[in-house]
């Protein structure tokens, strides 16, 4: 692979030592805690507009999940509310007089007729016998623990949008659930989304290699806080730290409109956590696998005594080694965050995060011959076999990032966003890789000589990248008669400048399969083949308009108008390589949200992505790859929950991009379709109860244009017919949570479509057994329960095969006060 090719703290909160004689009575105080942070007073300045929309600030201030079918407060206008309130006397004070009350369930705030609405729930007030169930329900209830299910997400539309109106297929994975499931990286993470194949190259410690509905989200990378982590198809790639994380969405197909410039597959978006109202504090400590010892704190809260300056700071400190060659895997990570409430309009969050690794690398690549069919002597290479040599991996990675929101809001129509980051990393990279047999005996192929080692090649690349991004943002909120709009108009801007120097091939001693030595040496490197600097930018002008009837249709209007530039000097030739592309995207939809529910919707969407292939016909750069999608789904939350279960039908093309002929030139004359169905459902049946399941189905995922007439007709990327998992956790009355998932990928034939015998299928489980006890949380989890050996995928021209992760164990203890 090479460089461009391709509130304040209350006295109740304050910790305090528990003696073991007062531990049979931490429920009962767990209890008395929960419903006294419920009537902890902040400091509020919501600005007047809508019922519906002033009632969502209100719930977002206060960070709590709020229940609102869209429409049912049409017409009814608030005047705002600023002072310090209770939740419930805000939710109180905001709907006095409009027939409407709001009601505390164990799943949040739900809005209802005021005759209704009655007196609050148990889980709103004690229990005249602390009974049991009230103890779960509040426990469940605790505002430092966080949301099993999202409400909202901002990446689909750039606005805060109800999940249940997104009129396109997104999963949102809340940290609630990254913790439960012991993911450490991102990829992890995604393991039970649908559409997501989480090990395209198997295991892998130096990216989160992803596909998404059968498409690289490799590149362009993936988005932080609605900004991108630009990369340009190198080893520079901007990485992510899971403790730091409060959301990742993963938005399915096109994007472009929002976006700019990207794969069809979709966009992986991560949310960052940041200053709220409720003061988190945890302190937490990790022991798990291959030597991993990590600390990490989340320390938060208010500097003022009215709550208008929050911060918070996010810290990681980790020693590790990788599973083989005890080769270092550590990382130092910090976070801090601030939110300036300057007045009841206008807020500025500054954010800022250090990311320092060092390690080695830590691949499971195998010829295939002999890994998935055996040799022409019947042998196979044992799957544990560390194929690189530590005296030589190496890979370090240190990355600066900062960034701000600033966010005014002019009246109750308009409202101005800009957000803006800048960022400097730099990677140095090498390893011994690539394996295959050394042939010593030529003359006799089956010479069982031939199959006893293994000769490897060297590659190494030295980076550096830096980025500015900037969008900016006017949100109008206004009505035409019984239709409600919300627009939004942007342009964003982005420039990112990478520096790499690469070198490939050269030797290293052979590696013997039965008897593995690892000696310092003799390694040949071999001189830089690219020496490269590459610029590029992007400027894109976009609108959109979510509007919305009062009997529950709702359409979506977007477009987007693209610049796109990069300038590539070769300092080996000196030569320039310069290419421009304009591209003008579009998406639309239209959705019905039912007072039963249900959400029905229909989307069509656009992408496009620039390449940097010359033609050697017009020595000029083709034009960008494109994609297109069309979706129907439906979505179901039943009424007073956060639960949502969606289900979607695609049907998505990649078009346009580069293949090759038999005389390796380029042409563009590439397309590849997909179709599929996605199933989905997260959901808490019962307050103790946590539930995910994912199921994705695609019947049709093959080439059906390129230069290579034999490519017709076969896949690409390897996309299994079938993929299913779910994960499921349970809370049990003393305290113990027990989880169980279980993950199936379907046989495939590899990328290219062509291995002589089907990848096979596995099903990996996974475990969790925790203990939560007055502050402490603790938790084990074992990832692979069973330790099964598989293989993830081969590829038919590298003609190469990966293994996936082996089992690992995470014990986890966190303390928060």
């Amino acid at each position: 692979m090479s460089l461009f090719r391709r509130t304040r703290m209350s006295p109740l909160s304050r910790p305090r030592a528990l003696s073991p004689r007062w531990w049979p009575l931490a429920p009962a105080l767990m209890v008395t805690a929960a419903l006294h942070a419920q009537a902890v007073q902040q400091r509020f300045d919501i600005p007047p507009g809508p019922l519906e929309q002033v009632l969502a600030r209100f719930a977002q201030a206060a960070d709590v999940p709020l229940a609102l079918q869209s429409g049912k407060l049409q017409g009814q206008h608030s005047p705002g509310l600023a002072g310090s309130y209770s939740v419930q006397a805000g939710f109180d004070a905001l709907l006095a007089g409009s027939g409407y009350r709001i009601g505390k369930t164990a799943s949040g705030y739900v809005l209802a007729p005021a005759s209704e609405a009655g007196a609050p729930s148990a889980a709103a007030a004690p229990a005249a016998s602390g009974s049991l169930p009230a103890i779960q329900i509040s426990a469940s209830a605790d505002p430092g623990e966080q949301r099993w299910t999202a409400r909202d997400s901002a990446s689909t539309t750039k606005t805060a949008t109800p999940l249940i109106e997104v009129p396109q297929s997104i999963s949102v994975v809340t940290a609630e659930r990254i913790a439960a499931m012991g993911a450490t990286t991102a990829r992890d993470a995604l393991g039970y989304t649908p559409g997501v194949n989480i090990s395209p190259y198997g295991s892998d410690s130096r990216y989160d290699w992803i596909n998404l509905r059968g498409f690289d989200a490799y590149s362009p990378g993936f988005y932080l806080d609605g900004l991108p982590l630009r990369n340009a198809n190198s080893f520079a790639v901007w990485r992510t730290e899971n403790y730091g994380i409060e959301q990742l969405a993963v938005l399915r197909g096109p994007a472009s409109v929002l976006y700019g410039q990207a794969g069809p597959g979709g966009v992986v978006n991560v949310v960052s956590k940041l200053p709220s109202a409720e003061a988190p504090r945890e302190l937490q400590v990790q022991l798990g696998s291959d030597r991993r010892r990590q600390v990490g704190a989340d320390l938060g809260g208010a500097l003022d005594a009215d709550g208008r300056l929050l911060y918070r700071v996010i810290g990681v400190a980790r020693d590790a080694e990788l599973p083989a060659g005890g080769m270092k895997n550590d990382r130092l990570y910090l976070a801090p965050s601030l939110v300036w409430k300057i007045s009841a309009a206008t807020s500025l969050t500054l954010q800022a995060a250090l990311l320092r690794d060092q390690g080695g690398v830590y691949t499971r690549t195998r010829p295939l011959v002999g890994s998935l069919v055996p040799t022409a002597i019947g042998t196979t290479i044992p799957s544990d076999l560390y194929t690189g040599n530590p005296h030589f991996d190496h890979f370090s990675q240190d990355q600066e990032l900062f960034g701000y929101r600033l966010a005014h809001r002019f009246d109750e129509r308009f409202a101005f966003t800009q957000s803006a980051r800048v960022g400097h990393m730099s990677t140095d990279y090498r390893a011994v890789q690539t394996p295959r047999f050394a042939t010593l005996n030529a003359a006799n192929p089956n010479d069982p000589v031939n199959f006893q080692n293994l000769t490897r090649n060297l590659f190494g690349s030295r980076e550096s990248a830096t980025m500015f991004s900037i969008d900016n943002q006017l949100q109008a909120d206004f009505n035409t008669g019984a239709v409600r709009h919300t627009v939004l108009a942007g342009v964003d801007y982005q420039r990112s400048r990478f520096d790499a120097v690469s070198f490939s091939g050269g030797s290293a001693p052979l590696l013997n399969i039965a008897a593995p030595s690892y000696p310092n040496g003799p390694f040949v490197v071999p001189a830089p083949y690219s020496d490269n600097r590459a610029v590029l930018t992007q400027t894109g002008i976009y609108l959109q308009d979510q509007i919305k009837w009062n009997n529950g249709w709702e359409v979506t209007l977007g477009g987007r108008h693209d610049s796109a530039s990069s300038t590539v000097d070769n300092r080996l030739d000196g030569s320039r390589t310069s290419s421009t592309d304009r591209k003008f995207t579009r998406r639309a939809a239209v959705l019905y949200h039912a007072a039963n529910g249900l959400a029905p919707y229909l989307s069509y969407t656009e992408s496009f992505n620039p390449t940097a292939t010359v033609n050697p016909l017009t020595n000029q750069s083709f034009g960008p790859e494109t994609g297109k999608q069309t979706e129907v789904g439906l979505r179901y939350q039943p009424p007073g929950t956060n639960d949502l279960y969606s289900a979607a039908l695609f049907d998505l093309k990649r078009q346009n991009y580069i293949s090759y002929d038999a005389n390796f030139m380029p042409t563009q004359k590439g397309e590849i379709a997909v179709r599929g169905l996605e199933l989905e459902a997260v959901t808490q049946p019962m307050a103790a109860l946590r539930l995910t399941a994912a199921y994705s189905y695609t019947p049709r995922a093959v080439v059906t244009g390129s230069s290579r007439p034999a490519e017709i007709g076969k896949q690409a990327a390897a996309v299994p017919l079938h993929q299913f998992s779910v994960w499921g956790d349970h809370r049990l009355g003393n305290g113990v949570r027990l989880g169980l998932g279980a993950r199936y990928v379907s046989a495939t034939s590899g990328n290219g479509g062509g291995t002589p015998v089907k990848v096979p299928g596995y099903t990996l489980l996974d475990g969790l057994l925790g203990y939560d006890f007055a502050r402490w949380s603790l938790a084990l989890n074992l990832r692979n329960l069973t330790d099964k050996r598989y293989l993830t995928n081969c590829d038919t021209t590298a003609s190469m095969c990966y293994y996936g992760d082996q089992r690992s164990v995470l014990a986890t203890a966190s303390y928060r006060w």
